[in-house]
């Protein structure tokens, strides 16, 4: 109050003279000083002030720590304690002591009113000051400076904070002069002000007064028509993109706009734009009449938003469907992405939030490549510095959004950009890529997915080195390093969890509509149950159809919808697990790459020939179905599409194949782990070394191995059995050696009663197969792992099947 009193009663001719005077940083600080005013004394209307007087407002806070003294002797501490104060809360009224009469709120909202008024008079008298005296500094580099920057920011702040409505009345004609005196600001250089003012003034024609929705209208049609004036009356590109982006941040950020109140706003500036007489024999009024045309077709989509707000697969796949339709308008595509990945970063979905940073940097550079705008080549790390320089000078290969393949091959999307007006104005550069490719990086790093932070850095390093920028350099190579020793820690440790999937299927034409008999593979956070996922997707389609017309299918078989009650919604819930075929199990080594660009999805159904889900070892057969995703996980969202099914039946003996194969595979696995799980791996053994008549693995040695069953099975299946039982036993071995050497002494008994069980089922093993069975003898394998038996059973092809096995398929 203080400051907005010397301020009100200083002469012109002070104020000059103080300006003059304060360096940059003062300049700035005095500015932040009328913004935190402008905060403090904001109007809170007349409601807000008898809920405060009834008790039910917001709690009152000690505005001790807002009068202490700030020290002006420590670089930097005016400007910090200044944003401290800035971000407040105002909730105290001036007058505490009022009465509970509508009389008395009336009194205090009108007092409230009158000084948030003044405040704001005062505050924008000052402004239109500094801006006639300093017209020249701020105009500097087309108004794109520091010190343009924050009176531009004291400007916003009168919009963004609560005024009266006499108030902003006169904020908008003080807008309107702001925008006369420094066009340059608004249509070259960066659109970033020209966009916040766009936001700013949509805002205000969706407001509750129509006074204040009239004003707002006829400054966004002020800025579109001086735009157009600015081009030499050939076009408002500039205003026209920034409009239409604003008005999807505001559909995305959930500001509830295309109501009554905003449509007549878009009438107010269609009237304007036709009562014009100046730009009459112009295109003027007709490219206004197709912004509003385009505006209301973006607010189609609001409504359906609104609608699955609580949905967020549904909700993303809406933003995702308007993201595809800007493919020609590179900077609403981006607004898009970025909106998705802000829904993906609240619900916790960090790498479908990094795959969003990924295609909006992608999409910047294919259109810098396009416009050739920037050259720029990803080399392969280390490098010199001299042939990095080569290269920049000479003849480039631009890549543009192919760069990032090596990251996501969904990234092919961002190249189908095509090209129309909305491209005109976009003005991205290398220095807005080498925001976004740090966006990245950070983005990935929150993943946990740090492998792939090197192929980001790798494209932001050579430009950082033609730069010189040593100390940045410096900053990404730390980064780097900490990136593999996290990589090599998780490798170690195993315990990073990078999701887990589920096919979702749909059915009730009469609930789902389109979605009708879709399936889609989830992708769900870290170890997710499939009870937990069942219940969230139950809960949702219950809020939205009652829980009395949702139906959760139990079995995870093929669903005929002419056996469904049509009065019902049915949902469908299968737990999967990627799948890789032996070519590319040989190509991913590490847990991470099986975890990253996965399409393909398996799940398995019991069965028997007599009808029932289980039966016998000797008559138990098992369906797997492999899924097909149509993009690759992690991806902008998370539920993908199922483009084919490949479904593969196995009989009892293939069955057995593929059961004794998996624990041989696990054994292995726990064996050769840096940090073994000992608990997982006592686990492991003790199912698989106890010797149990009608259970584990001595129950499939006795169904299809003793002689009196043998001759019922094809003989090469038959050998494939007998040598995963070699390799079993050769596995429990090897385990055991493993355990017997990190035990402490308390589990010695144990153990060796683990290794009796063993022998004693080396032994039986050794009687049924007719052979000796040596208990821990290491042996060179026929085949050299598992891979290739379940590639046998499976139907899958591989260059070492072995010749004649046989499976039934059926592609969907």
């Amino acid at each position: 109050m203080c400051f907005l009193y010397i301020l009100k009663s200083m002469s012109d001719d002070a104020l000059f003279t103080y300006w003059n005077k304060a360096s940059t940083s003062e300049l700035m600080d005095f500015f932040t000083i009328s913004e935190v005013c402008l905060h403090q004394f904001q109007y809170m209307g007349k409601r807000y002030i008898a809920r405060n007087q009834e008790g039910l407002g917001p709690i009152v806070h000690d505005r001790k720590s807002q009068t202490l003294p700030v020290s002006r002797n420590r670089t930097g501490m005016m400007h910090a304690r200044l944003q401290q104060l800035g971000s407040l809360d105002n909730s105290l009224t001036f007058n505490h002591s009022y009465g509970h009469s509508d009389a008395d709120v009336l009194h205090q909202s009108l007092l409230e009113a009158n000084i948030a008024t003044e405040v704001c008079l005062t505050a924008l008298d000052t402004l239109s000051l500094f801006t006639l005296a300093f017209k020249n500094q701020l105009l500097a580099d087309h108004g794109h400076n520091p010190l343009m920057k924050k009176v531009f920011d004291v400007y916003l702040c009168f919009l963004q904070k609560h005024q009266s409505e006499t108030a902003l009345k006169n904020v908008f004609t003080a807008l309107r002069s702001l925008i006369y005196k420094f066009p340059s600001t608004f249509y070259e250089g960066r659109a970033d002000m020209c966009a916040a003012l766009c936001y700013e003034i949509l805002k205000c024609c969706n407001s509750k007064l129509s006074s204040i929705r009239t004003e707002a209208s006829q400054l966004l049609y002020f800025l579109m028509r001086n735009n157009f004036d600015y081009t030499g009356k050939k076009s408002f590109v500039r205003t026209h993109l920034q409009v239409i982006i604003s008005v999807s941040q505001l559909i995305a950020d959930v500001v509830g706009i295309g109501g009554t109140r905003f449509q007549q706003s878009l009438s107010i500036i269609n009237n304007c734009a036709n009562s014009d007489r100046l730009i009459k024999h112009t295109s003027f009024s007709s490219d206004v009449k197709d912004l509003t045309k385009r505006i209301r077709t973006v607010l189609m989509a609001t409504a359906q938003m609104k609608e699955h707000e609580n949905d967020p697969e549904m909700l993303v796949d809406l933003q995702y469907s308007l993201a595809k339709s800007y493919a020609s308008t590179p900077e609403l595509r981006k607004t898009w992405l970025d909106s998705m990945a802000r829904i993906h970063v609240k619900n916790g979905d960090l790498s479908e939030a990094a795959m969003c940073y990924v295609h909006v940097t992608a999409l910047v550079a294919e259109y810098l490549t396009r416009k050739e705008a920037v050259q720029w080549e990803p080399p392969l790390l280390p490098h010199s510095h001299s042939a990095c320089l080569r290269r920049s000078r000479g003849g480039v290969f631009r890549q543009g959004c192919t760069a990032f393949r090596v990251i996501t091959p969904n990234i092919d999307e961002e190249a189908s950009m095509m090209e129309d007006v909305g491209m005109q104005d976009v003005h991205f550069n290398e220095d807005v890529l080498m925001e976004l490719l740090e966006q990245c990086a950070d983005g990935l790093w929150k993943a946990e997915r740090y492998e792939l932070i090197a192929d980001i850095y790798k494209l932001i390093i050579p430009i950082y080195e033609k730069r010189r920028d040593f100390e940045r350099l410096a900053h990404l190579y730390d980064t780097l390093h900490r990136a593999y020793s996290k990589v090599t820690e998780v490798m170690h440790s195993g315990r990073r969890l990078l999701g887990t999937y589920f096919r979702v299927a749909f059915f009730g034409q009469g609930f789902f509509e389109d979605e009708d008999g879709k399936e889609y593979i989830y992708k769900e956070p870290k170890l997710t149950p499939l009870s937990e996922i069942s219940q969230r997707l139950l809960k949702l389609y219950s809020d939205k159809f009652g829980s009395e017309n949702v139906k959760m299918i139990q079995d995870s078989g093929k669903v005929n919808p002419k056996d469904l009650d049509s009065k019902y919604a049915y949902i469908q819930v299968t737990h999967v697990i990627p799948f890789f075929d032996e070519k590319e199990l040989q190509e991913r080594k590490t847990e991470f790459e099986r975890s990253h660009n996965i399409r393909r999805f398996m799940f398995e159904m019991p069965f028997t020939q007599t009808g029932k889900r289980q039966g016998g070892v000797e008559e138990q057969c098992k369906r797997r179905t492999i899924l097909t995703a149509i993009h690759c996980f992690p991806y902008v969202k998370k539920r993908i599409p199922v483009m084919y099914q490949h479904h593969t039946d196995l009989n009892p003996i293939e069955v057995a194949i593929d059961e004794m194969s998996k624990k041989v595979a696990e054994l292995r696995q726990l064996c050769s782990s840096a940090e073994v799980d000992m608990i997982k791996l006592q686990l492991k053994l003790q199912g698989s070394v106890s010797v149990q008549v009608n259970a584990g693995p001595l129950a499939y040695a006795r169904a299809f191995l003793d002689d009196t069953n043998t001759k019922r099975y094809p003989d090469n299946k038959v050998k494939l059995l007998k040598e995963v039982f070699r390799q079993f036993v050769e596995a429990c071995g090897q385990a055991l050696a493993v355990n017997e050497r990190l035990i402490k002494e308390d589990q010695l008994e144990y153990q060796e009663e683990m290794k009796a069980n063993y022998r004693e089922m080396a032994k039986e093993l050794s009687e049924i197969m007719h052979e000796q069975i040596c208990p821990l003898e290491e042996k060179t394998s026929v085949l050299p792992n598992s891979l290739h038996i379940f590639n046998a059973i499976s139907g899958t092809p591989t260059s070492t099947m072995v010749h004649g096995m046989t499976s039934s398929s059926s592609v969907v």
